[in-house]
């Protein structure tokens, strides 16, 4: 960012005597991370200022790290900041109390279909919203003070969001801020132990689980995870939709979903790809988020089997126009 945005944002900061930080609901590493980042960064060279981050809703593979505070009252949010971090909606952040805030400022990444708050920067090339974090604290040089604690977080954050600095907006200035952070000394050994390491119950019902892996004509590699399936199997939702990670590694098949039936009969899916955008067609179902990563909602089997039908016509057009992408 340019440094006369990040002083404006620091404006908001310096002249907020509260702050709460919300993220969007169904949280990633990047939604936590840089959350918990912004609010250690804040702390750390104004630490009178009050900065409250209020998760909501839990993702257990976050669970070693994520620290959140209390919901405050009415009186503390009409009177507070409210910066939201890594969400392109409003009815996608995990704060009830929205419109109680006298001002709000949004930090992102992702395409700005639906701008909102009082100041609003979104970088859509970053890979993550922690890199926009870790540049915005640069440029501010000590105003913001990055602490090993803060750089730890947003290293997860940043980690996560780039698929571990594979996906293709990963750029040099992505690895010189991660590099930048790894000198605090944090233990990333315990890091990727604690993202990457599955339980033996867990592999055993993935294995299980190739046995439903479906394929249509042109490459669209699905999945579906029934609530009977889950029951069966006594796994959670956020265990069920890992699932989509089954998929990603089937060659000539450049997209990839996975369906998980929830216990009120609504279909959440994950959508992924490599090479071809498919944010376009989670909007066409109430999703969106990234080009190659995006999540949207199906209502009905109908609508699933329009989903599938939809990302294969997709497919069929992207191979017949395009070469050199495999």
């Amino acid at each position: 960012m340019t440094q006369e945005i990040a002083e404006k944002v620091y404006a908001e900061i310096a002249a907020a005597d509260r702050i709460v930080i919300s993220r969007h609901i169904r949280p990633d590493g990047d939604a936590v991370g840089s959350s918990m980042g912004l609010r250690a960064i804040i702390k750390a060279p104004i630490p009178e200022k009050e900065v409250l981050y209020v998760g909501g809703d839990k993702a257990d593979y976050l669970a070693f790290f994520e620290n959140e505070d209390e919901m405050p009252d009415d009186e503390f949010c009409s009177s507070a900041l409210l910066i939201i971090l890594d969400s392109g909606t409003l009815d996608r952040v995990s704060n009830e109390k929205i419109g109680l805030f006298k001002r709000i400022v949004k930090l992102d990444h992702h395409i700005d279909d639906n701008p909102f708050g009082d100041l609003s920067v979104v970088e859509e090339f970053r890979t993550s919203t922690c890199e926009l974090i870790v540049d915005l604290c640069v440029k501010l040089g000590g105003k913001l003070k990055m602490t090993a604690e803060a750089a730890e977080y947003l290293y997860i954050g940043m980690v996560t969001d780039s698929g571990r600095f594979r996906f293709n907006g990963t750029t040099g200035e992505t690895l010189r801020y991660a590099a930048m952070l790894l000198d605090y000394g944090f233990n990333t050994e315990r890091i990727f132990a604690n993202l990457y390491l599955d339980s033996f119950e867990n592999l055993s019902f993935r294995s299980r689980m190739f046995g439903h892996i479906k394929q249509t004509e042109n490459g669209v590699a699905y999945i579906f995870v029934s609530k009977e399936i889950r029951e069966s199997e006594n796994i959670t939702l956020e265990q069920a939709s890992q699932t989509v990670m089954l998929l990603d590694s089937i060659k000539n098949d450049l997209i990839w979903l996975a369906f998980i039936e929830t216990d009120d009969g609504e279909i959440r899916v994950r959508l992924r790809s490599r090479f071809v955008g498919i944010k376009d067609l989670a909007s066409r179902y109430g999703g969106g988020g990234h080009e190659n990563a995006s999540g949207a909602t199906c209502r009905s089997l109908e609508e699933v089997d329009s989903l599938i039908n939809d990302a294969d016509a997709i497919l069929a057009d992207f191979k017949k126009n395009n070469t050199g992408w495999l």
